[in-house]
């Protein structure tokens, strides 16, 4: 992630686009949550990473100055609340990130008791993990490994898939024991792959464990 606030070269702009990837939509539905519109929230958003990207904000984002995601919140909160006023009169095009279906996907969010802070922390962690889980799909492919085998073996990372093994084994005509085999191996790349993304947006090495406790405790029962 710090990558994208140094120059402009391949490198930085490859980081820079996953960056938008991960934190467009979970900033999104934190400024929706704040009650604005949707296409306020939306011209809000873009323009937030638009500023990042035009006055270089991300030099900032050192981190010993915290967690990358705190960081990022409170500097939309900073925006939302000192500079949207003479910034959402711009277009707000840009090509940083699709965001067509984005309050389609709002839409369909289940009513809860979040604060739009646990809302931003809930959608940055269900980001993180599709990003690890693509990253962990695309190894597969490149394996060789059939798109529909990863698809089927993924089902064994995710807790409350409410799969057994045993039907797994069944679709993909393995025994039990071969499918345990592989979903330990997997996990043992997902948690690899996870460790790495995390590793970037934390200062020490030993921020990395709390922040993987952080976003486990993301998934657990909302708040009342």
């Amino acid at each position: 992630m710090l990558a994208a606030g140094q120059d402009a070269g391949p490198e930085a702009r490859k980081a820079l686009a996953e960056l938008c990837e991960l934190y467009w939509y979970p900033l999104y539905a934190f400024v929706r949550h704040k009650g604005l519109p949707a296409e306020e929230a939306k011209d809000l958003t873009q323009g937030f990473f638009t500023r990042l990207l035009e006055k270089n904000d991300l030099e900032d984002a050192k981190p010993s100055k915290g967690r990358f995601r705190s960081w990022l919140l409170g500097s939309v909160k900073h925006y939302l609340a000192n500079e949207w006023d003479r910034e959402r009169a711009k277009k707000r095009g840009g090509n940083l990130v699709r965001v067509e279906n984005a309050e389609a996907v709002f839409s369909q969010e289940p009513a809860s008791g979040l604060t739009p802070e646990r809302t931003y922390e809930r959608r940055w962690a269900e980001k993180l993990v599709q990003h690890v889980l693509a990253a962990l799909g695309e190894e597969s492919k490149q394996a060789g490994d059939k798109a529909s085998r990863f698809e089927k073996l993924k089902r064994t990372l995710l807790p409350d898939d409410g799969d057994s093994y045993a039907s797994i084994a069944a679709e993909l005509g393995m025994t039990v024991g071969a499918v345990r085999t592989e979903a330990c191996r997997l996990r043992k790349r997902f948690k690899k792959l996870l460790v790495q993304e995390i590793a970037h947006t934390v200062e020490k090495p030993e921020d990395i464990a709390d922040e993987i406790r952080f976003l486990l405790s993301t998934f657990e029962h909302d708040e009342e």
